[in-house]
């Protein structure tokens, strides 16, 4: 059963990212072994191709509200699952990503320039997005002011901000608020049901201890982001979002 937490938003998202620090395998048969050993263990993981700038991908068909996905870049490895039942369901899939990259790929721990466990909330809403941003998640100050000037109208309000979780920095948090509103909608107020995004990711930066793992890492870096999003985002971010869009 999904946590209380995800019901918040209309879709949620689960997302690990593995930077490299070298580039990664192209050749054919690299390619299509490893995604044929992610297909085995996901069957309705049957839809592959490749980006125009040449990045591979494999997903699930998308009709429903739900789907895996994974992608291979120059130097990162994307694996996600949208609208999954539980965070467990989706931390399985990275996991056995993770599990197959050393071998299948030649991708060592000491080859991590950064490991990322993401987990998006997606809020759809038809109007002004930075303005219930504003009201939502309230101004500083400075802004307050800016808005006191006649005639002002907010176009751009995306609060942002990163932390250390260390003294070291290398192990980081970060909450993202992407809005999709643009000035052509505000002057004419035709507005588009876009989604309100809000990421927040919790990153390990740099080679793993050669004790670690990947996986060792990224069971650290989900317990930090459930930790922190139940105890600040999901209160001071998610849920006044959420009242504010329902109250409009």
């Amino acid at each position: 059963m999904v946590d209380p937490l995800y019901q918040l938003s209309d879709d949620f998202f689960v997302n690990m990212n593995l930077n490299t620090e070298m580039s990664l395998p192209t050749s054919r048969e690299t390619i299509l072994n490893f995604f044929e050993r992610v297909q085995k263990a996901y069957p309705t993981m049957r839809n592959f191709y490749t980006r125009e700038n040449g990045d591979f991908v494999l997903e699930e068909d998308k009709d429903g509200n739900t789907y895996r996905w994974l992608s291979l870049e120059s130097k990162r490895i994307c694996s996600g699952y949208v609208n999954p039942p539980d965070v467990d369901t989706a931390f399985s899939q990275h996991k056995l990503v993770l599990e197959l990259v050393p071998y299948m790929l030649s991708v060592s721990p000491l080859d991590c320039e950064a490991l990322d466990f993401l987990v998006g909330f997606d809020f759809l809403y038809k109007g002004n997005h930075d303005e219930v941003v504003a009201e939502a998640l309230g101004m500083s100050p400075m802004v307050e002011a800016m808005l006191s000037i006649p005639h002002a109208t907010i176009l751009n309000y995306e609060p942002q901000v990163t932390i250390s979780l260390e003294e070291g920095c290398r192990k980081q948090a970060r909450m993202v608020v992407e809005t999709r509103t643009n000035a052509n909608q505000v002057r004419r107020r035709e507005f588009n049901e876009d989604p309100i995004s809000v990421y927040f990711t919790v990153r390990q930066y740099g080679s793993l201890a050669l004790e670690g793992s990947y996986i060792q890492t990224l069971s650290e870096l989900r317990a930090h982001s459930e930790r922190l999003l139940s105890s600040h985002i999901a209160q001071q971010v998610l849920r006044p979002l959420a009242v504010a869009i329902e109250a409009r």
